[in-house]
């Protein structure tokens, strides 16, 4: 492959019935080149830059969009198929697997083990075991001795009795020409080659993806003239690739291509789709109800003006009409009540919200952690589209809780598991200047933190609409009293009376704690009432969700607390 890394080189991208000098029109939707960036980084939390070869990967095409010209699908299979069946058809394999067997035992006869390891050698030869004679050489305790030189070589030759044998037993061969061990060995790994690229090619032809050819693997099997045709269809596709790239947001660097933010919108808004496509039409609408009242959006609708309404809603062309109607074009024009019409206005209060998203150890399960920042993803799209007025914070919740900037959610990463002990008991005082955080285990669940912190978020904002969407897999197992930080596992009375406490302090500043509980696979019934005695503490809800579904559920849950607001 050409090692370039300002090209493409190396890259070839193959389709089936493809027309290189027809690309898609315009009205064909893009292939979608963010989606899977953004989930590489929900996964890994890596926010590094995408190498070509990532990016290409990503490509998917129509099946329509695929013509025939150029070095297609069909023809690479037939001639990777034909090189195959020849190869089965010239050779046999059964005098090479009895050669390779001999080869070694040969070898293990002359070997002259000392007396203390004679048994453990004779042991290791009988059951062909490669780990057993790698033991042996450990044990002989000098590396330069003659005995430790024959163990290389014995290991050496079975290691080839293993490959003689996987491709006798993996492959049907109908020849009879015979092999040597180093002819079977080449074969293998011509076989093995073809194989890789048949499976690459049959990928492509399934799915329509953008197929990578291995330049240097194709051309031992293809002509001069078919890879010719692989490097002009590949500086179309890469000059394509770019320009998508682009219009898409992922601004191309030395290194690769980089997310930009328009690129994080785009995301955000297919997230969204996604999720409300799934939505029922008759329970999903999107649109508010005519919620009538004096707001700060006015409606296209108007009524008389009744005393009481503000005047500056007033639809001003259709109140100076109705007064020359009245009265006539004379000057100055004589305005009266009855001429006053008024817009309509919907209401659109302020909500303030605060999502505690759970970053502990457990959350490694099952990938539970993406779901989480998709979901976080979501409703900062959510807000920023479609009510731009609203307030929303991001808390990380692991041992402490730290607020974090909505550009920040796609790198978080569920925290390492430091402690394995089925009983934890700790403590520190985190006032002392020579204990860090650094120095604390992370992977614990401070949930009460986690509340403190969204409540000191949420006071400050000038509305009554105020809510903690705490999102979690179960127990709290960290909590805060003054200086000093509990760590105590399995749960304890203690921190949850802490959490509680907490709880109520929220009630008592109108903050509604909603949760959603995630399962897990050690989850209990403790859990559940936990978080239901959490929740009911503000008149709030738990949501049992499972995890690809937790974007969809929190979104909607969102949309339809902002109507029951406006209602």
């Amino acid at each position: 492959m050409i090692k370039n890394a300002n090209s493409l080189g190396g890259v070839i991208h193959t389709y089936q019935r493809y027309d290189p000098r027809n690309f898609p029109p315009p009205t064909q939707p893009p292939p979608d080149l963010v989606s899977p960036a953004f989930e590489h980084m929900l996964a890994y939390g890596d926010m590094r830059e995408l190498t070509e070869e990532e990016l290409a990967r990503a490509v998917h095409l129509d099946i329509r969009q695929i013509a025939g010209l150029g070095p297609s699908l069909d023809a690479l299979r037939q001639m990777l198929l034909e090189r195959k069946r020849k190869i089965l058809a010239t050779w046999e394999t059964q005098r090479v697997v009895e050669e390779a067997r001999q080869s070694f035992q040969k070898l293990a006869e002359k070997a002259q083990p000392p007396k203390e390891l004679a048994d453990a050698f004779n042991k290791a030869v009988s059951e062909e075991q490669i780990r057993d004679l790698e033991r042996l050489w450990y044990r002989t305790g000098d590396e330069r001795s003659r005995f430790a030189r024959q163990l290389l070589q014995l290991v050496d030759r079975l290691g080839d009795k293993y490959q003689v044998d996987e491709l006798a037993s993996k492959y049907e061969f109908t020849g009879r020409k015979p092999l040597s061990i180093e002819q079977a060995l080449a074969v293998k790994e011509e076989l093995e080659t073809i194989d890789r690229l048949l499976k690459q090619l049959e990928e492509a032809a399934q799915t329509a993806q953008i197929g990578i050819i291995d330049l240097q693997e194709l051309s031992e099997f293809a002509d001069e003239e078919q890879l010719e045709g692989l490097a002009q269809l590949q500086r179309q596709v890469e000059e394509l690739l770019r320009q998508m790239a682009e219009q898409q947001g992922l601004e191309h660097t030395r290194g690769g291509f980089q997310l930009t933010p328009k690129a994080y919108r785009l995301f955000q808004g297919k997230l969204l789709e996604k999720i409300f496509s799934q939505l029922q039409a008759s329970r999903s609408g999107r649109h508010h109800g005519p919620i009538i009242g004096e707001g700060a959006v006015e409606l296209q609708t108007t009524k008389e003006y009744e005393f009481g309404d503000s005047v500056t809603q007033m639809d001003i062309p259709q109140t100076l009409i109705n007064a020359m109607i009245r009265g006539g074009t004379q000057l100055p024009l004589r305005m009266k009540a009855e001429d006053i019409v008024i817009h309509r206005t919907r209401n659109n209060p302020k909500c303030a919200t605060a999502v505690l998203m759970d970053m502990s150890g457990s959350m490694r399960h099952y990938g539970q952690y993406i779901n989480v920042k998709r979901m976080g993803l979501a409703l900062d799209g959510l807000i920023r589209k479609e009510y731009p007025g609203d307030f929303l914070q991001v808390v990380e919740m692991y041992s402490f809780a730290k607020p974090v900037h909505a550009r920040d959610i796609a790198t978080l990463m569920p925290k390492p598991v430091t402690i394995f002990d089925p009983v934890v008991r700790l403590r520190a005082d985190i006032s002392r200047e020579d204990i860090s955080e650094l120095q604390i285990p992370p992977h614990f669940t401070n949930i009460q933190h986690a509340l403190q912190l969204g409540r000191q978020f949420l006071i400050s904002r000038d509305t009554l609409n105020r809510q903690i969407i705490l999102i979690t897999d179960g127990l709290p197992t960290a909590h805060l009293d003054g200086p000093h930080l509990y760590l105590l596992y399995p749960s304890d009375p203690l921190t949850e009376a802490a959490t509680m406490r907490e709880a109520l302090l929220c009630q008592r500043e109108g903050i509604v704690i909603n949760i959603f509980l995630l399962s897990s696979w050690n989850q209990s019934p403790e859990d559940i009432r936990f978080a239901h005695r959490l929740a009911e503490s503000t008149k709030g809800r738990v949501f049992f969700t499972a995890g690809p579904d937790l974007d969809r559920f929190v979104v909607w849950d969102y949309v339809n607390r902002r109507k029951s607001i406006v209602g």
